[in-house]
């Protein structure tokens, strides 16, 4: 039977074990050890003290425990020796698997979906994010009562139409779990009606939207500050900022465009947490460009880039290569102070032949002003010129036209059947002259 004491929330400050199980069979495109790195950073994202951290080699997965005897036997040694009181398994275990390595071990243990979700509840700040926090709990939990303790066997009620023995208490908790999900999702529907007519106000109005992606910790956050002068949380920890923030930038050519950070992807991302953040990576459907910030300086950036673009082609936002139409994808190696010169050299070769790639540095700024050139050129491309007639009373339209295309000329037209006019001639991208119509 396992202790009382091992249930409960993963505390702050809480001494831990971190675990990477090496499975055969299961091999995978990253190394190993930078996922056993990253599995630190994660631990660390939530304020716990990673007293030791290994790789375990699994031959043959062993469904009551995933690991060997002796393997197990290894890990509880090693929380005695360091004196941890918790042990995270950097891979994703059964509710069998949980149980009895608390059981062996004396320990509580955790999965990467449990730390993950852990690291979610901790730092979702809206009404929005801590509802699809809790969502993706319970969805969680929901497979992961299995108990073996005797209240769990309890009998409940019996005054039903038959007079049977009532419901086990585990029968309860499932079912009040189903219950919570169910209120849940219909909160979270009716927030995704609202973000979705948010969507159709903002494609009303004449501004572009440009949404960074990326992998957590590749710099989208300190990109958003210097882009947009806010303050939003910029660490270096993972999934330091969860919940979408938008904010207003001016760009060459465009005088207004909306910059939306969202949140950062990772290997593995629990499909309990895709499932409940969909309403807000749903913001990255809607963009007119998609900002894919890489951290070009980490060694397993080719793996980050492919784990991205799976979740994008997830969203259908590009196909599995990564193109995109007609959203325009544009690739920021952000991190680009940290290379070494050789790097930065081979780097900077490959970034001048290609024309969606923008080395950058947004930590110091370097390449920033050339990504907002490139942004500017980028959504005023394939702009018309026209000439127009309007009245000098329309001056809502006229100033529109101001605000958001390239005037080239505006001059007196003369009288009119509408009184005075004003010839402008002005240049506007085809989406900007549909939306102009529309006033």
């Amino acid at each position: 039977m396992v202790d009382d004491d091992i249930e409960g929330e993963v505390t702050r400050g809480a001494r831990a074990l971190v675990v990477c199980p090496d499975i055969r069979a299961q091999r995978r495109e990253d190394d190993p050890e930078a996922r056993l790195e990253e599995a630190k950073g994660l631990a660390l994202a939530i304020g716990i003290v990673v007293a030791e951290a290994f790789i375990i080699p699994v031959r043959e997965v062993r469904p009551n425990t995933l690991f060997g005897e002796g393997q197990v036997q290894r890990i509880a040694s090693d929380c005695e020796l360091h004196e941890a009181e918790l042990v995270i398994v950097d891979g994703a275990l059964s509710p069998i698997q949980q149980r009895n390595l608390e059981e062996k071990i004396g320990r509580k243990v955790i999965d990467r979906t449990g730390l993950i979700l852990e690291i979610f509840g901790e730092r979702a700040a809206t009404a929005e994010g801590r509802l699809q926090v809790e969502l993706a709990h319970l969805d969680y939990q929901a497979s992961r009562l299995v108990r073996s303790w005797t209240h769990l066997e309890r009998q409940r009620g019996g005054f039903g139409f038959l007079g049977g023995p009532g419901e086990t208490q585990i029968e309860a908790d499932r079912r009040l779990i189903r219950d919570r999900m169910a209120k849940l999702r219909r909160e979270l529907e009716q927030v995704r009606k609202t973000r979705e007519l948010h969507r159709k106000r903002r494609g009303r109005a004449p501004w572009p939207v440009i949404a960074l992606v990326g992998y957590t910790n590749a710099g989208k956050s300190t990109l958003f500050n210097r882009m947009t002068g806010a303050d939003v949380m910029a660490e270096d920890l993972l999934f330091a900022t969860l919940d979408p923030t938008m904010r207003a930038v001016t760009l060459p050519g465009i005088e207004k465009a909306i910059l939306s950070d969202t949140v950062g992807f990772i290997s593995d991302l629990p499909t309990q947490l895709v499932a409940a953040f969909r309403a807000t990576l749903e913001e990255v459907t809607a963009a007119d460009i998609v900002l894919h910030v890489r951290d070009i300086a980490n060694p397993d950036t080719a793996s980050q880039k492919k784990q991205v673009l799976q979740v994008l082609a997830d969203l259908g936002v590009t196909d599995e290569e990564g193109e995109g139409e007609p959203t325009t994808i544009l690739e920021v190696w952000n991190k680009w102070d940290l290379l070494d010169p050789e790097m930065r050299e081979e780097l900077a070769g490959i970034a001048e032949n290609d024309d969606t790639v923008m080395p950058i540095s947004a930590i110091t700024g370097e390449g920033v002003d050339a990504l907002r050139e490139k942004l500017g050129a980028k959504l005023t491309e394939g702009a018309r010129r026209h000439s127009l007639m309007l009245p000098a009373r329309d001056g809502a339209r006229i100033a529109w036209l101001h605000a958001h295309g390239e005037v080239l000329s505006d001059n007196d037209g003369g009288e009119g059947s509408d009184g005075p006019m004003r010839h402008i001639e002005v240049r506007l991208t085809e989406k900007e002259w549909g939306r102009f119509e529309t006033l």
